[in-house]
């Protein structure tokens, strides 16, 4: 029995041992199942969308197509406003420029503004607006989200469709050829007894905007890097303007500033539109050809409508005058007349840059700065703005008052000078201006107002405190100028130098002069023609240098003479009439008059040099008759 109960035990334990096995088994198989139908209501409920539209109802099929066909569209509309307005949808917001920088953040171009992609703010601050590609992807899905319910079913609701859009949220995906759009919205369409809802969407639209913008990229960073924009610039300004050289005659040179700014932007205009990455043939091809290592095609557009500013210096209101050197007393040994002249010229115009392919044309335009004659230096394309830190550390509280003669308040534009640099302050409101100014010692507050005389008012922002400042008043005048007892329409300078301001007239192409009420020292130079035929002469210079060897590392010199040859000249105008005289102008005499008369002594024709000089010192002795009526 012994042996039976054990065989007993034994088959007990043995069926324990397999009941525990199956168990396990059953309840593996059941886990498995049950992952299985997770994984296939997981995969129903992904592919289901996707297959949604093959299963749509033929009667709704319509609908849905026009709801794509309506994506695309807003798609289209999107990539159009992010071609033409530089890379941007929503529009970064707006700066405008000032009198300094004339440009604003904005270009308008027919009606449309574009961001600059580079540009000076009106207070000197370079910046940056250069959208990146995921920026434009994102704009460009949020305009297609917010215009989606303009899509238009009136058609099929009146057939009796019942359609539901619910919110959008898209992605867009910008590809070289297409551009991908990705819309998440729940749409349900009913129509009898058929339905449909569809959740997940997708667009393909073909488009350029990936060649064109990173076209558009490579053409900005090469500007930023060689500044090709401002070579062509100085090259142009050399041409159309005096910028430095000299003249051979014994009479000032005399040029308009005002019809050189005209030469410039007609002549900036043309050179602008030539420039091309065409393959050049010819050698002025050659020098329009701009190798932006891209093949799209690409142009450059200027207008002298858009804003921009040309500056002058040293230049009397709008003339720029050059006085000859030999004419002088005690240059008599020269033996002949030149002019040297030296302008410096600050100029700022927009470039519209269009990259284009087919019928689409990728646009942002660009600042063109030259400063000094020189370009502006190349910038970083990293960075994004240069701050001007002076002008930006405004903590000295002022008052700026300004009035006119009378103490009636003006309204002026405030600006602060100190040691070369200007910064904008404002303008004033009611003739008052309450601001702050960089700290400085011995600046100056600069007031300008339309119809008055620039005031510069000494004043140091070290503390808190205010300024008073009063304008005087400016009246235009006709001049007529007499030389000997006869009207005079030779050619003629009149300066009017006072301690506040100066001003020339190039007679007789200007004939009106405005002045405000002070005292004036008035000088007339009146020009005749001559042919005084100067021969070539040559003189000889003697310097010391230092010795050649270990002579001119002890410090001694020895005499270099070398030969300098003047070449020979035709002096075709000369000084023949003129004088100075000291007058006072009240604010009430200015203003009852119109007309300003100045007589001045005639001179004999000179048909030498010696008596060229000659009339110079005679000019200096001789007055003037002065009249006002």
């Amino acid at each position: 029995m012994l042996r039976v109960i054990k065989n007993r035990k034994t088959d007990g334990d043995l069926s324990c041992n397999s009941l525990t096995k199956n168990r396990k088994g059953q309840v593996t198989i059941f886990i498995i199942v049950a992952v299985l139908i997770v994984a296939g209501i997981v995969t129903y409920l992904i592919i289901r969308n996707n297959l949604s539209s093959l299963s749509i109802p033929s009667s709704i099929q319509p609908v849905y197509n026009t709801f794509l066909s309506c994506v695309e569209d807003q798609t289209s509309l999107g990539i159009s406003l992010l071609e033409s307005q530089g890379g941007y949808i929503e529009l970064p917001d707006f700066e405008p420029g000032s009198s300094y920088m004339p440009f604003g953040s904005q270009l308008n171009f027919l009606g449309n503004p574009i961001p600059y992609w580079y540009y000076i703010s009106g207070n000197n601050i370079e910046k940056e607006q250069v959208p990146t590609e995921q920026e434009m992807e994102k704009s460009l899905a949020d305009f297609i989200d917010s215009r989606i319910s303009l899509c238009n079913f009136d058609s099929y609701y009146e057939d009796g469709f019942e359609i539901n859009l619910g919110e959008s949220k898209s992605t867009v995906d910008i590809k070289d050829g297409n551009v991908i759009v990705d819309m998440n919205l729940g749409l349900s369409v009913t129509k009898g007894n058929d339905t449909a809802i569809i959740s997940s969407h997708r667009a393909d639209v073909k488009s350029n905007i990936y060649s064109l913008y990173n076209s558009a990229k490579k053409v900005y960073e090469k500007e930023q890097k060689e500044l090709f924009l401002e070579n062509y610039a100085i090259d142009t300004m050399r041409l159309y303007a005096p910028v430095d050289g000299v003249l051979l005659s014994c009479s000032p040179s005399v040029w308009n500033a005002e019809t050189i700014f005209s030469d410039l932007k007609e002549a900036i205009q043309t050179n602008t539109l030539a420039l091309t990455n065409t393959d050049p043939t010819t050698t002025k091809g050659k020098y329009f050809f701009v190798d932006a290592g891209i093949n799209d095609g690409l142009r450059f557009i200027n207008s002298q409508d858009w804003a921009n500013s040309f500056e002058v210096l040293p230049s009397e209101g709008v003339t720029l005058l050059a006085e000859p050197v030999g004419t002088q007393t005690g240059l008599g040994v020269l033996g002949f007349c030149y002019i040297p002249y030296h302008f410096v010229y600050n100029i700022n115009y927009p470039v519209l840059v269009q990259v284009y392919s087919g019928d689409e044309i990728f646009q942002f335009p660009i600042a063109v700065i030259i400063r000094g004659n020189q370009p502006r230096e190349s910038l970083d394309t990293s960075a994004l703005s240069i701050d001007n830190e002076f002008c930006n550390d405004l903590n000295s509280q002022t008052s700026i008052s300004v009035y006119d003669s009378n103490l009636n308040s003006v309204e002026a534009r405030i600006s602060y000078e100190c040691f070369g640099t200007t910064c904008n302050i404002g303008e004033t409101a009611a003739g008052v201006l309450n601001s702050n100014l960089p700290q400085c010692v011995n600046g100056y507050i600069i007031a300008n107002a339309d119809g008055f005389q620039e005031k510069k008012y000494l004043y140091s922002s070290v503390s808190e405190g205010s300024a008073s400042l009063i304008l005087s008043k400016l009246y235009p005048l006709d001049v007529n100028l007499r030389i000997g007892n006869s009207a005079y329409s030779g050619n003629a300078l009149i300066y009017f130098t006072s301690d506040d301001a100066s001003t020339v007239v190039a007679y007789p192409s200007q004939r009106s002069v405005n002045l405000s009420e002070g005292d004036y020292v008035i000088s007339v130079y009146a020009y005749k023609n001559s042919s005084i035929r100067l021969q070539e002469t040559t003189t000889q210079e003697c310097v010391q240098v230092a010795k050649t060897g270990i002579g001119g590392f002890l410090g001694l010199t020895e005499e270099k003479c070398f030969d300098i040859t003047v070449p020979s000249q035709i002096v075709s105008n000369v000084l023949a009439g003129g004088g100075k005289e000291n007058y006072s102008f009240s604010d009430s005499m200015l203003k009852t008059s119109g007309t300003i008369e100045i007589r001045a002594d005639s001179f004999t024709t000179p048909t030498t040099i010696e008596q060229v000089q000659n009339n110079y010192l005679l000019l200096d002795s001789s007055g003037l008759g002065i009249s006002l009526t």
